[in-house]
């Protein structure tokens, strides 16, 4: 028999009950999580704004929540990615520091690209904590970097079926040619990225590093000098990583 905790955490509570009702509903609107839980309409909706910051929901047309990528997201608790977040934090600190804008470090999980962990910028106006965030590879900088590393008959199993994979693959062609990817508001209105590989001292691509920038400082004039410290900080994290 479950017992009520004795010291109950209602906030917590309440994104729990909401994502159960995501989970079993399908769709939720505002006015229905208030009525379900008791609550004030602009608390539900500061709560689900929550669950989409964290990819738990997403919003549609209509203005209703969906059961958003973290709900379906298989886990990961490979120690190999634990070993690999703590091997490469320090490069993004110290990347971060360089270029004054949010690091992430992402590694790919099929067709999805998975946040293990970010170093914000301290500029007022910055892109935001992104770890936990499961987003299309196809979309993001560091998941089109790793796409890149695969060769022809993996990326037609994975893409194949897809009206829109030529496009992808003469994207990708392009990425290994200039060595790094871009993410133009592919994901995010008002946020672009720039991604680069991380590669084991074999070669293998392990991991992407990516630097995530408003729009309103993000110009063509930017790319070449922030691709060259993706570049070198890419690269002192390759050498000297773990075994992993």
């Amino acid at each position: 028999m479950k017992n009520k905790p004795a010291y109950l955490l209602e906030s917590v509570d309440n994104a729990l009950h909401l994502l159960q009702m995501l989970r079993d509903q399908g769709r939720l609107r505002v006015s229905e999580a208030a009525d379900e839980l008791g609550i004030a309409r602009s608390s539900a909706h500061r709560l689900l704004s929550m669950l989409v910051y964290r990819d738990f929901a997403t919003r549609d047309d209509q203005r209703g929540y969906l059961p958003g990528p973290g709900l379906a997201a298989a886990p990961i608790a490979d120690r190999t990615f634990q070993l690999l977040r703590r091997a490469m934090l320090p490069h993004m600190e110290r990347l971060c520091s360089r270029v004054d804008e949010t690091v992430n470090l992402l590694v790919r999980v099929g067709t999805q690209t998975r946040f293990l962990a970010s170093v914000e910028s301290t500029q007022v106006l910055h892109v935001g904590d992104r770890q936990g965030t499961v987003l299309p590879a196809r979309k993001t900088s560091g998941g089109k970097a790793l796409l890149a590393e695969l060769d022809s008959d993996e990326l037609a199993e994975m893409y194949g079926s897809d009206e829109d994979f030529p496009r992808l693959s003469r994207e990708l062609e392009s990425i290994r040619r200039q060595g790094y990817a871009l993410n133009l508001e592919h994901t995010e209105t008002g946020v672009a990225a720039i991604g680069r590989c991380v590669t084991d001292r074999t070669g293998r691509a392990v991991a992407a590093l990516t630097i995530s920038i408003p729009t309103v400082r993000f110009g063509k004039g930017r790319v070449e000098p922030l691709a060259a410290e993706l570049r070198d900080a890419t690269e002192r994290a390759g050498r000297n990583l773990p075994p992993l």
